[in-house]
């Protein structure tokens, strides 16, 4: 036991530090110029979604493979600096937090399911920490774009605290969205174009198999034929 628990902490904080050094290589590369504000409208027959649930990398692979979302960008929301970078968030002092922005069908999954898939797929009852990523860039969030989002944010905390979900009572943010930066391009669709990145392979995929199994009967088909 302690061997394996030795080489799980090599492996982590070999992730981390490959993680380090990416955003060294990357810092000053800019995210694209043009937000998305709460005024712009998705596509005809589609709705958002913001989530923050830790890393970026872990979630966009995750909502990816959901029936009826259409789309996953990983990017920064919640922030009060004006079209900040990843090394600038790293930080913790620009008020972001990392997200991923959701278009989906709600005609194939309604926003409560996926709430459902947000909160099976983090920590929710950790104050600006999921696992080793730490500060509040990483903080849990439902950043919602109407009522109806908010209702139902609010009202699934409420459930789960209740059901006793959870061990420690649940911190998720819950605020209207505002701003979403689109996060630099070497972010986007991370795991499928990095899949042996020490990161990847030790947090994003094993994050990714169990969500396979738990909403087995909720995947693109292409994904549950894998």
């Amino acid at each position: 036991m302690l061997y394996f628990r030795t080489v799980t902490y090599l492996l982590l904080l070999v992730a981390m530090v490959a993680g380090c050094s990416l955003q060294a290589a990357h810092g000053e590369e800019q995210p694209a110029a043009n937000p998305v504000t709460k005024n712009d409208k998705p596509r005809e027959k589609m709705e958002q979604a913001t989530f923050g649930g830790g890393c970026f990398w872990c979630t966009e692979a995750v909502f990816l493979e959901l029936e009826g979302v259409e789309k996953v960008t990983s990017g920064y929301s919640g922030g009060f600096v004006e079209n900040p970078t990843y090394q600038q968030v790293c930080s913790g002092r620009t008020g972001h937090a990392e997200v991923i922005q959701i278009e989906y069908d709600p005609a194939k999954v309604s926003f409560a399911e996926l709430l459902e898939v947000h909160f099976k797929t983090h920590d929710p009852t950790t104050l600006n920490r999921q696992g080793n990523d730490v500060g509040p860039q990483y903080r849990s969030a439902v950043f919602y774009h109407n009522k109806e989002q908010k209702e139902l944010s609010e009202q699934a905390i409420t459930e789960l605290n209740k059901e006793r979900a959870y061990r420690r009572p649940i911190v998720t943010e819950v605020t209207e969205f505002q701003k979403f930066w689109p996060a630099e391009d070497y972010h986007q669709n991370y795991l499928a174009e990095n899949p042996n990145q020490p990161y990847c392979r030790a947090v994003v995929q094993p994050k990714v198999n169990k969500f396979r199994k738990v909403f087995k009967d909720k995947l693109k088909k292409e994904e549950a034929a894998k």
